[in-house]
């Protein structure tokens, strides 16, 4: 075979190099659209967070004031923390913050347990009814809770304690035990762990491991990714929660900060003691998020949820 001409070959090489650039070119134009789009939703969904937080810092007046004028509304002048001062000598919010970082603890602490050792039974086990039993799992993850709150504190009123009181109603507990078996956490669970080769729980169980060693040293070190997500998941729901929690507290002793700041709505309403609060409850949650998202992201694409 005959060699091709020089001036054949640098054709054919400048030929490539302009497909190569134009290829280049047209990812270089998908990229900047892909985060010229995630870009402007980011900005479109952080500028009531901004507005909230930085109005916090303002004096009443100057709050309404600077509305007249959109970009004075995101940039604090007159700077000061008398709102947040002022939220603690009005509510007791060390005793509001105590109580729902200790639901959220207590809850998704015995929620992780227990929901994934229920998807592990279902999802790596043989025994008769799981498949009835995994039915009614989904069929209650959609069911609201709105549609079971009166009938789920009937029944709380009802029931006794380990101290030997009658009733759950203006307790701690009462917001905990309710919520640590979670449906559509166990599907989450599930989801995640029939992705796993069996092949693990065959080599423990001939090395004589009982399924319980298969849980605690196969399947959870492999799942994190999943755990940190129903923990997100849990803890947002909870930390945010408001019509079990005013149904079921009375007094401020138990009440979570999402009741606490309804002290703030009567006669006299003050919006920059409001967001001062609010901007209090909204940045734990911000910063949960941001130290949990490299998991979160990595039980998505793993779990194929979607939405």
């Amino acid at each position: 075979m005959s060699a091709l001409p020089a001036n054949a070959l640098e054709a054919s090489y400048l030929q490539e190099r302009r497909r190569q650039l134009r290829q280049r070119l047209r990812r270089n134009i998908t990229l900047t659209i892909d985060y010229g789009i995630m870009i402007g939703l980011a900005i479109f969904f952080l500028f009531p967070i901004v507005f909230m937080v930085v109005s916090s810092f303002k004096p009443e007046k100057a709050i309404f004031d600077d509305l007249k004028t959109i970009t004075w509304a995101f940039i604090p002048r007159d700077v000061t923390l008398e709102n947040f001062t002022s939220v603690f000598r009005r509510v007791p919010f060390g005793q509001f913050m105590f109580n729902s970082t200790f639901i959220v603890l207590a809850t998704v602490s015995a929620g992780l347990i227990v929901n994934s050792m229920i998807a592990f039974a279902l999802a790596r086990l043989r025994w008769k009814g799981k498949i009835i039993v995994l039915s009614l799992i989904i069929a209650l993850s959609i069911v609201p809770l709105d549609a079971i709150v009166v009938p789920l504190l009937v029944l709380v009123n009802e029931f006794p304690w380990i101290d030997g009181s009658i009733g759950w109603l203006d307790t701690l507990h009462v917001q905990i035990v309710p919520f640590i078996a979670d449906a559509f956490s166990i599907f989450l669970f599930y989801q995640f762990f029939i992705g796993i080769p069996r092949d693990f729980d065959e080599a423990a169980y001939i090395d004589g491991g009982s399924p319980f060693a298969v849980y605690r040293r196969i399947i959870v070190p492999l799942s994190r990714p999943v755990f940190a997500t129903v923990a997100i998941l849990q803890a947002l729901f909870l930390w945010s929660s408001y019509l079990w929690p005013l149904m079921a507290t009375r007094g401020e002793a138990s009440r979570p900060l999402t009741v606490g700041i309804t002290s703030f709505y009567g006669q006299d309403v003050k919006w920059a003691q409001i967001l001062a609060f609010a901007s209090m409850i909204t940045i734990p949650v911000l910063i949960l998020f941001l130290l949990f998202q490299k998991w979160f992201v990595q039980s998505v694409v793993a779990s194929g949820l979607k939405g």
